[in-house]
This record gives C-alpha cells, structure tokens and sequence, in this order.
C-alpha cells in the first residue's frame, strides 16, 4: 500500500527566516495608520495622516527646540536620597533605580541652555517616563535652579510639562516645590524677563496646580490632557457626566485657562517669535521667497 501513499514532508524553514524586524513600524492611536518610525522622526514624532501628537522624551524634546540640537546641561548628578523611605508595592528606591536605567536620567527633568532660533535661553523639560514625570524635591530644585540661572544671566526661560503630578514617595516635600517653584518665577517676573509654559500630553496634578498654569504664556499642544484631578474622580464628586474633550487643550482654550495651541511643528519658530516681542529683540530675519519649481513652469498671465 505505500506505493499508492506519498510520504508529504514539511516544507523546512530556513534558518534565517525573513522577518519584519519589531519596533519597525508604530501604529497611530488616533487613526490607525501605520506609519515608519524613520518616517515619524522626521515629522516630529506627529502623525502624517491625522496630526495626532506621539510623546517625546525630554531629551528628543531639548533637541527639537534647541539650534543645532545643541545645549549645555545644569545640574544632571540631581538624585533623589529616598528621604522617608517610602514603600508601598515595592520600595522607592528600587522605582528610582528602575527608572534611572529606563531613561539614563538620575530624574524627571532635564535642564538646559543654548540658542533657540538664534535667542539664549533656559529650557526645563520634564520626562514622563521617569515615574510618571512626577515632581519631587530634585524636580522642583532644578526649575528652581533653572529660574534663577535665567534671572542671573537675564535669559527668558521655557518650561516644558509633562507629568501626572506631584510624587507622592516623598510625602509633603513633593508638595512643598510648588511654592518653591512659583516664588523663583515669581523674582523671574518681577526683573521683567519672560516665562513660557507649555503644556503637553499629560500635564496634570500638582504641576498644573502651580508652575505650568504661571507662564506670562500657557501653550499646549493640540489634545493634550490638561487638568488637576482625574476626570472619574470628577465625575464621582460632582456627580454628573463630563462633557466630551473635557481636560483636552481645545476645551481649555475655549474655557480661557490657556493661551494658544501649537503644533508640534511650528512649536519652535512660535516660541522664538513671541521670546522677541516679549524681550524687545528684533524679528528673525525673514528668508527671500524662492519660486517654486511648479511656479516657475507655469506661464505669465496674460496682459
């Protein structure tokens, strides 16, 4: 009977399969599309199709606003010390640690200056992945810091938010850096020289309560989550249903609490410009218009 049976072997597998490499390609939230991360970096980690904002790490975020992707760092061997030895599912100084190889960051900021579109300036850029961007005694001694390196060397200064608020490992210290904060821009404001804030997804809690809602200016990024408590926690207090957006940047711009809406895009050349009028410093020199290809096929009008 085994002539009349063909003996069927499985089509072996070559060694080194053809794969499509993981973290290739990233799937917008928003719309859906998948788009390449090459292609994702050159847009500004913003979506093509839909302009939906991905997140950026504070360092990706300094690159963005200074010339030249360039800056000088202040104050990166900041470490928290674990004061109250806090633990609650796990110790925090196993979360710090955690964090600290995550990111390369010894905490949620990074505090630098340099030139941004041809202005010295102080930038603070919070990083949301270092324990959810949260404020602690080295976050809030870093802006400090930051504010009074701009006020000695008479530069604007740009806060970039992002954070779920104030730590909570750290108890009462966490929340004592609002006011500590607000009183250093506070001196900022009174020698004269401006404070921006931009607010991008998510700014929340303690942070939105005191420095990112302080800005002689308070931009966010489009559909950025903006707000102090959560909105269940709202919705279980109040006891009624939130609007639609609610605690998105378009409904806060609608209600007054914030200034204007960037995209990501422009972000840089909208703060250059507004630190110039702020400052009294001269326009950016305008580039000669240059005709396109297309407009230089096409013939004069007619007479």
């Amino acid at each position: 009977m085994a002539w009349f049976k063909k003996a069927r072997k499985p089509i072996e597998r070559p060694e080194q399969a053809s794969r499509v490499p993981e973290g290739l390609w990233v799937k917008c939230p928003s719309c859906g599309q998948a788009i390449y991360n090459k292609e994702l970096e050159t847009t500004s980690k913003v979506c093509p199709k839909c302009s939906h904002h991905f997140r950026m790490s504070a360092t990706e975020r300094l690159s963005l606003l200074f010339d030249d992707a360039s800056w000088t760092e202040h104050d990166p061997g900041l470490r928290s010390l674990d004061p109250l030895k806090f633990t609650d599912t796990k110790p925090y100084a196993a979360r710090l640690a955690a964090s600290i190889k995550a990111t390369g960051l010894n905490d949620a900021i990074i505090v630098g200056s340099g030139m941004m579109d041809g202005v010295e300036v102080v930038i603070a850029a919070m990083e949301y992945a270092f324990i959810g961007g949260s404020m602690g005694v080295v976050v809030g001694e870093k802006i400090t810091r930051a504010a009074e390196l701009a006020l000695g060397h008479r530069q604007p200064l740009i806060i970039v938010s992002s954070s779920g608020g104030a730590r909570m490992m750290e108890g009462a210290l966490s929340l004592m850096q609002m006011a500590k904060i607000s009183a250093a821009l506070g001196r900022l404001d009174r020698a004269g020289l401006p404070y921006i804030s931009v607010l991008v997804d998510p700014t929340t809690g303690g942070v939105t309560a005191s420095f990112a809602m302080l800005g002689d200016f308070n931009v966010a990024e489009p559909k950025a989550l903006i707000g102090f408590a959560g909105p269940r926690v709202i919705e279980q207090t109040i006891r009624q249903k939130l609007p639609d957006g609610f605690q998105r940047a378009e409904f806060l711009l609608e209600k007054g609490f914030i200034d204007a809406i960037v995209d990501r895009r422009e972000l840089k050349a909208w703060l250059a410009h507004m630190l110039r009028i702020l400052t009294g410093l001269p326009p950016a020199p305008v580039a000669p218009d240059v005709p396109s290809a297309d407009a230089a096929a096409k013939p004069p009008p007619a007479q």
